[in-house]
């Protein structure tokens, strides 16, 4: 069995945060959609799972954090390419992201990151083939 991961994250309005992604390029799973919480997919193993605040607190006895205060956590993601690192970070400003850096080439890496509608960050990056992290 493959071990998936969930990464749960809460979101002040649930549809604006699903246009939001649908426009930055990703899909959904239906199956594990509803009112309070929406699947999206990000590769056959890797998914986040938008979630109402109000659904949040209810798998955590401590507060939400204030993403666009505070940062909890880093979404980052690999990429193919430099190109479709800086496609979809040109694709989420456009749908309403911000960014708060240039991208960094590092020469064996490339990355970029955006702040999505609740603050959240996601970091894209390109390694070089023989520089992969295994």
């Amino acid at each position: 069995m493959n071990t998936k991961i969930f990464v749960n994250l809460p979101v002040k309005d649930l549809d604006k945060s699903i246009e939001f992604f649908t426009k930055t390029g990703f899909g959904f799973n239906q199956r594990f959609t509803d009112k309070t919480a929406s699947c999206m997919i990000v590769s056959d193993n890797i998914f986040v799972m938008l979630l109402t605040e109000e659904k949040f607190r209810t798998f955590t006895p401590k507060g939400i954090c204030e993403a666009g205060k505070c940062t909890e956590v880093i979404v980052c993601l690999s990429l193919d390419s430099r190109e479709k690192v800086d496609e979809i970070v040109r694709k989420a400003v456009s749908a309403g992201a911000t960014t708060y850096s240039s991208p960094q080439d590092q020469g064996f890496m490339y990355g970029h990151a955006f702040q999505d509608l609740d603050g959240h960050i996601w970091e894209f990056i390109h390694m070089a083939p023989d520089e992969e992290v295994e």
